[in-house]
């Protein structure tokens, strides 16, 4: 008589995460790139994510690097749109904090956070920038941003709203980006959107999750109109 199949022996699919959970090689090198400091290693790990398949076997062992040159040219040209699109959102939070402490409306502990802030999102814009050119893109232009500056309650509010659109924004493109490792570096993107806002909720007493257990993605479309008022 024939074993009954074992379910624990039968091939299961792997998605990304449970694969950084199960392959050492995988984990290592994601954690160097969300535990590095400054655009370069952020921006090498890019590299190196560009230059891998877009297809990944079910197996525990990474797949072997390529050159940018041999990856799906539409699968990089869509990848491409995505960062540009996100490096648009990362301009124009970087000029808004820029903005913010410029004006000077913070001071001590906040204002030291505020600053790192933007000193961050100004990392993401460096990193995202690198990540289009090695991919053969061309990075988005920078665009002249208009924000209302006028007190301390309010900027809160606004960088508030900012920093959870901009987590909603990473979260809607999840989906649409071919490479995994690209998207395992654009979600440790979304995470620090995600803690900026949580923090930034604290500081004016708004919810630190406003759409409960679950975040909710926001579609490019959605963003961009919600942005539009912030353009010159």
């Amino acid at each position: 008589m024939s074993s009954p199949p074992n379910d624990e022996m039968a091939p299961q699919p792997v998605g990304l995460v449970e694969r950084l959970v199960r392959d050492d090689v995988d984990r290592k090198r994601f954690l160097k790139m969300a535990g590095g400091a400054g655009a370069a290693s952020f921006g090498a790990f890019v590299l190196a994510a560009c230059g891998s398949s877009s297809s990944k076997t079910a197996s525990t062992a990474a797949a072997p690097a390529t050159t940018a040159s041999t990856a799906s040219a539409s699968s990089d040209s869509g990848d491409v749109a995505i960062l540009n699109y996100a490096l648009t959102l990362e301009y124009l939070e970087t000029e808004f904090y820029g903005k913010v402490v410029s004006a000077g409306l913070f001071n001590g502990p906040v204002g030291a956070l505020i600053k790192e802030f933007g000193q961050q999102e100004m990392t993401h814009v460096e990193a995202i920038k690198g990540a289009v050119e090695k991919l053969g893109g061309t990075p988005a232009a920078k665009p002249q941003g208009k924000f209302p500056i006028e007190n301390a309650s309010q900027v809160a509010m606004l960088a508030y709203t900012v920093e959870n659109l901009g987590a909603s924004a990473y979260l809607g493109q999840a989906g649409n980006i071919s490479n995994p490792e690209v998207l395992a570096s654009a979600l440790a993107i979304h995470t620090v959107e995600a803690r900026h806002a949580a923090t930034l909720g604290t500081l004016v007493k708004k919810s630190i999750t406003p759409d409960g257990a679950f975040a909710k993605p926001a579609d490019m479309s959605t963003v961009l109109a919600a942005v539009k008022p912030f353009l010159a």
